[in-house]
């Protein structure tokens, strides 16, 4: 891991307090938020989420958790059958086959998964982003949900990373840790995916109305942009 400098270190902290203030006011409302929401079903979701909107897949939830309530069902569930109900979020072939094995796997475990990221690296369909869902929502460990929309903000707010694979990029995974590193980390996590997805948009970023734009490059080199064109 590259070592964050003091001044980042201090702007993510800042950041962080000012996301969970956000976050009282503007978080989205799921079910997989739901404090009767399991353990299974926050992992799941988190497999469902990867390239698709939150909105999407809250429309799938009731439907697929009422017909696989656990691990075992969804183990035991046909892949034919787990195509035909992910229809509705897109690429179904490839998340039928992957949450299948997760639950075969979770099965035999009794939905026990490892603790470790070298462990949870042999677990099937586990890479970065469900490893760290893992080891959030089954362990408590403070464990960053890293996605394009957690980079586009760090990166935003402090400057660009410098590999083009998020998942390998050092300072970014780094910045992320540290973002996370707190009392409530499942909470800073939706706080940031919720202000990437209404506020810090890949298109159109509400910078203006933003309660961060004074603090963020982006939007402080927009400004300038703005200023050094009005002078023209």
């Amino acid at each position: 891991m590259v070592e964050l400098t003091r001044s980042e270190k201090v702007r993510i902290t800042r950041l962080r307090s000012s996301l969970l203030d956000w976050f009282k006011e503007n978080g989205r409302d799921f079910p997989w938020r739901s404090p009767v929401a399991t353990t299974y079903e926050k992992i799941c979701v988190e497999v469902l989420l990867q390239r698709t909107r939150a909105e999407t897949v809250a429309g799938l939830y009731p439907v697929f958790f009422d017909r696989y309530r656990d691990w075992d069902a969804l183990a035991k569930a046909p892949i034919e059958e787990l195509e035909n109900t992910l229809k509705p979020i897109g690429l179904w072939k490839r998340r039928a086959i992957a949450i299948n094995a997760l639950a075969t796997y979770a099965t035999r475990c009794d939905g026990v998964f490892p603790s470790e990221h070298t462990e949870l690296a042999k677990v099937p369909a586990v890479g970065q982003y469900v490893a760290n869902a893992i080891l959030l929502f089954q362990y408590g460990v403070a464990s960053p949900l890293v996605d394009v929309n957690m980079a586009r903000v760090l990166e935003r707010y402090l400057r660009p990373r410098k590999l083009a694979d998020i998942r390998h990029d050092p300072w970014l995974q780094e910045a992320a840790h540290w973002l996370v590193t707190c009392s409530d980390p499942v909470r800073v996590n939706w706080a940031m995916l919720d202000f990437a997805a209404l506020t810090c948009r890949a298109r159109n970023p509400s910078c203006h109305s933003c309660g961060f734009h004074s603090r963020c490059n982006f939007a402080l080199k927009l400004k300038g942009g703005e200023v050094e064109a009005s002078t023209r």
